[in-house]
């Protein structure tokens, strides 16, 4: 049965969770699934009753109809939460035109692949409407956590960009956003503060990105709650030779990363203080390869379980 972590004292729901539940991999491995899970109905049925929170990850690549939320909010049981990913070109992502419903097509011309920019307002605005029709059945259900906002590596920190991003927490008025950044120029020693302090003000939550490191993408994991409300943090792995590998046969492969007991003890603490400054966490494994989150996942439960249950570390704990 999932569970959410809800200590006695004072410090708030801690969610532990994946970034998938219909990976192929994931599928394949048969060793999540219980025999009797074979359609995508049974598998999330199976999935909320082991964990409280998922990402979707399908929305990225395109915006499905709000019947489709419909269908999530059915099928998982009332505490369940979804994260949701915003649709690739609000985040700066190139998209091919096959990603745009094909009524708004027309008015783009024959090009293969299109930015935001380069899109007609009224388009962009009827996307906008879209993405929010899908986010409602969630939140009149209260089964909405964040939309999270992954935005692209070439997406750098400047003007332009915080006035995207002003554009975009505009636009989701009324909605948690949940904002990472993939390019180290969010979180250089002159930006970091800049960065984290735009967030408090548009009233974001900071992503926690673990991730590999040693690139002009990574990002360090700054692990710090810019909204009261909801901190994320997103486990990637550490597999630093697919990290910035193209074709792969699948993209769960550049995830193909499982973390030691060591490296998950060392992020009880941290993952504990964002719980004393934010009313919810939501903490996600992305290392989707095979059952590699879902272990990781079970394995981080019972390591924050035995921490809340030791009397001399919530004495010790700050409030």
């Amino acid at each position: 049965m999932a569970w959410e972590l809800q200590p006695s004292f004072p410090v708030g729901i801690i969610r532990i969770g994946t970034t998938s539940w219909t990976d192929k991999s994931l599928v394949q491995s048969r060793r999540f699934y219980p025999a009797w899970a074979k359609s995508a109905e049974q598998r999330l049925r199976y999935y909320s009753h082991q964990f409280p929170v998922a990402e979707v990850d399908s929305t990225y690549y395109a915006i499905p109809g709000e019947r489709v939320a419909q269908a999530w909010v059915e099928r998982t049981p009332k505490n369940f939460a979804f994260d949701v990913k915003a649709f690739r070109l609000f985040t700066q992502h190139r998209t091919p035109i096959e990603a745009i419903p094909s009524d708004l097509r027309e008015e783009l011309g024959d090009k293969e692949n299109i930015y935001y920019d380069a899109i007609p307002e009224e388009i962009r605005a009827e996307l906008w409407r879209r993405l929010r029709a899908l986010l409602e059945p969630l939140r009149r259900e209260s089964k909405l956590g964040v939309v999270l906002m992954q935005f692209a590596p070439w997406f750098i920190y400047g003007r332009a960009s915080l006035r995207h991003l002003e554009h975009c927490v505009a636009a989701l008025d009324g909605f948690q956003v949940a904002v990472e950044m993939r390019n180290k120029t969010w979180f250089s020693e002159k930006n970091c503060e800049r960065t984290l302090e735009f967030e408090r003000r548009v009233g974001v939550a900071h992503v926690v990105a673990d991730e590999p490191q040693g690139s002009s993408f990574s990002i360090p994991p700054v692990w710090v709650a810019t909204s009261p409300r909801i901190a994320v943090v997103r486990l990637h792995g550490h597999n630093q030779a697919t990290w910035q590998m193209k074709g792969l046969p699948a993209a769960s492969e550049r995830f193909d990363y499982f973390y030691s007991r060591s490296e998950l003890r060392q992020v009880v603490a941290p993952i504990r203080r964002l719980a004393h400054s934010a009313d919810e966490v939501h903490v996600l494994f992305n290392n989707c390869y095979r059952d590699n989150a879902q272990r990781n996942a079970r394995t981080l439960q019972r390591m924050l379980v035995e921490w809340y249950r030791e009397p001399v570390r919530h004495a010790a704990a700050p409030r």
